[in-house]
């Protein structure tokens, strides 16, 4: 397990955004062109300012240094702006700027996958087009918000979006979009250039195989933390992933270790973390995160409205929960070098 770090002070740290990046480095980035792997959809940590909305700032310095944290530690990628980045209280000025910092700091070494939803594909399409200008090696879409598209509606939007040219990873979350991207649905959006994935966060395990059967070409993503080894095992090739903020190395052993099918190994290392990963299919999972991530030495803090604390009761059951989960990889020995699987 990582040990216990304090947030970064920014009055003696450099300037995470004015780090060199080698752009020129020779070789392909991990997983390039095809969006898979463990890629981190990123918390946002926020510094208290008074000219801020909410009175909150995004703290882009820690925000760089958490994503090159995630990295160091065997993550494939950063995910900015997806919903636990609280895309939806952040300005569109504050959106670049994150999106920046992100490719920024992990120059050459990760994948960089923007979150692009908006309301209408004229609204996606331009976040994408501006994600492709400061360098991002794709984007994350999900269909229309605020808007119970239809399919034609639904592809329509994709084409869009992916007319700009990066590769696209669209995402179905029926339970907040009230949306269902159903493996048929996908089949069609398959079909579009530049569409080479999809996260997945139904709830429904079924799904995995489904989508494979439906659209062949397509990398199917696991979305929900509580269901990855489920969905790995049943031939995922990605995780889009939210625990990975609090438990990185962790993380990309487990997903190693079933990619690489031990899994024996892998249920071992998953069993214990899943009352705490269960939080990620919640309401409060972005505060459960943040929380989990300030339990473990790092900088979460707190959401923007509309996102309130955590009740009392709450606190005490993701407290537990992340009793059990720090307990147990405190308590395992440290895994053998074993070819490829970290």
């Amino acid at each position: 397990m990582p040990q216990p770090q304090n947030r970064p002070d920014a009055r003696n740290r450099p300037d995470a955004r004015n780090r060199p990046v080698d752009r020129n480095r020779p070789g392909p980035k991990p997983h390039a062109g095809r969006l898979t792997g463990v890629i981190v959809a990123t918390a946002l940590p926020y510094a208290e300012d008074p000219a801020a909305p909410a009175g909150l700032r995004p703290d882009l310095d820690a925000y760089a240094d958490h994503c090159r944290w995630l990295i160091d530690n065997g993550c494939d990628g950063v995910g900015p702006n997806g919903s636990l980045g609280e895309y939806s209280s952040l300005t569109d000025a504050e959106r670049r700027a994150v999106a920046r910092t992100a490719v920024d700091a992990v120059g050459r070494d990760a994948l960089v996958v923007v979150g692009v939803h908006g309301a209408g594909a004229h609204q996606a399409r331009r976040h994408a087009e501006i994600a492709a200008e400061d360098g991002a090696d794709g984007v994350l879409c999900l269909p229309p918000t605020l808007y119970r598209a239809n399919t034609a509606e639904i592809v329509h939007h994709f084409e869009e979006v992916a007319k700009v040219g990066l590769p696209v990873m669209a995402y179905n979350n029926p339970l907040d979009t009230k949306v269902d991207l159903t493996p048929e649905t996908v089949r069609e959006l398959a079909a579009i250039d530049n569409v080479v994935a999809v996260k997945e966060f139904s709830g429904d395990v079924r799904r995995v195989l489904h989508i494979r059967e439906q659209a062949p070409g397509l990398a199917v993503v696991a979305g929900a933390d509580d269901l990855v080894l489920e969905a790995l095992l049943m031939g995922a090739t990605g995780w889009f992933a939210g625990f990975p903020n609090v438990f990185p190395a962790e993380s990309a052993r487990l997903f190693a270790l079933a990619r690489a099918g031990r899994l024996d190994e892998a249920r071992e290392l998953y069993e214990p973390l899943v009352a705490a990963f269960r939080w990620d299919s919640r309401t409060e999972f972005v505060q459960a995160i943040k929380r989990g991530m300030d339990q473990v030495g790092r900088y979460g803090g707190p959401c923007r409205p509309p996102r309130g604390p955590l009740s009392p009761g709450q606190l005490a059951e993701l407290d537990a929960d992340m009793k059990r989960a720090t307990q147990a990889l405190a308590a395992a020995e440290p895994p053998a070098p074993h070819g490829p699987v970290r």
